[in-house]
């Protein structure tokens, strides 16, 4: 309790909407880190890019129960409140925002974002519901912080597409997408990870080194990409015993699925037993 206080008196926590106002007045210069908690390395990189190129940083912690599909998923999600304190304290983070779901969802507006059916790909064609969630909290975050920059990871470049899409040109702000921090196995840094054992984190670690080598052979004949595709998750199943939702190529530009002479991407979500990761290379 003592070590929190001190937390406190170094760094501005936020709970009210009153107190939100009063803290970011008059910062021009505001980066933004929104996060569900259960801070990692990958994080704390997103932070350090925002205090390195604006003024004053604030992070959110809010696990948003409208991007779930499941109570289950939604209970089990790591949550661990003082850890990520003494870590954004480490930091120097200057305001800590720490909304609950009462006053986020006090103003019951309907969702304003539809995601078209060409847009229902991926994670959208399996997760119902979850990218309008998604722009939804933070169109509410960003509409009330107003920050010059947001600050994301690429893993999640999907829900990064979308809120550049449909967020950017509505508020004066610049989405800043950052690299994807990952171990020593290629295994993309995820809060998620948490509930990985070690042989589960080992899994994850040859299934991105097979993912790799996947995109090289790719790059060297595209012509052959659903082959290589299919090839590869035949290959996953068998060897890990892994469940695939999807493993596809689309370039980076709109997300379709031509790659002809432009960049692309892998993307992947899969269980290892009944824990959902995804990535993209």
């Amino acid at each position: 309790m003592f070590y929190l206080l001190i937390l406190l008196l170094q760094m501005k926590l936020i709970r009210k909407i009153s107190d939100l106002n009063k803290a970011i007045k008059f910062n021009y210069d505001l980066g933004f880190v929104p996060t569900m908690g259960g801070l990692h390395i990958g994080h704390e990189s997103l932070i350090k890019k925002s205090k390195k190129k604006c003024e004053k940083t604030i992070v959110s912690i809010f696990v948003n129960p409208k991007q779930f599909n499941s109570k289950n998923d939604y209970k089990r999600y790591p949550r661990n409140l003082n850890t990520d304190l003494k870590i954004l304290r480490k930091l120097k983070v200057d305001f800590v925002y720490l909304p609950t779901i009462n006053q986020i969802y006090k103003n019951k507006e309907p969702l304003k974002f539809k995601l078209k059916k060409t847009q229902k790909i991926l994670c959208a064609k399996y997760r119902k519901g979850h990218f309008e969630g998604v722009l939804d909290i933070m169109n509410r975050l960003i509409k009330r912080i107003l920050p010059k920059f947001v600050f994301m990871g690429e893993k999640d470049f999907q829900q990064l597409f979308l809120i550049k899409k449909f967020l950017e040109n509505i508020y004066n702000t610049k989405v800043i997408m950052c690299k994807t921090v990952r171990n020593n196995n290629k295994v993309a840094l995820s809060t998620r990870n948490f509930l990985l054992n070690r042989s589960d984190v080992i899994t994850a670690g040859y299934v991105a080194s097979k993912l790799i080598d996947l995109k090289i052979k790719i790059k060297q004949n595209r012509v052959k990409s659903k082959l290589h595709i299919k090839n590869t998750k035949i290959y996953l199943i068998k060897k890990f015993n892994i469940k695939i939702e999807y493993l596809e190529v689309r370039n980076i530009i709109n997300l379709n699925s031509n790659i002809t002479n432009k960049k692309f991407k892998i993307f992947i979500a899969y269980y290892i037993d009944k824990i959902r990761l995804i990535d993209n290379f």
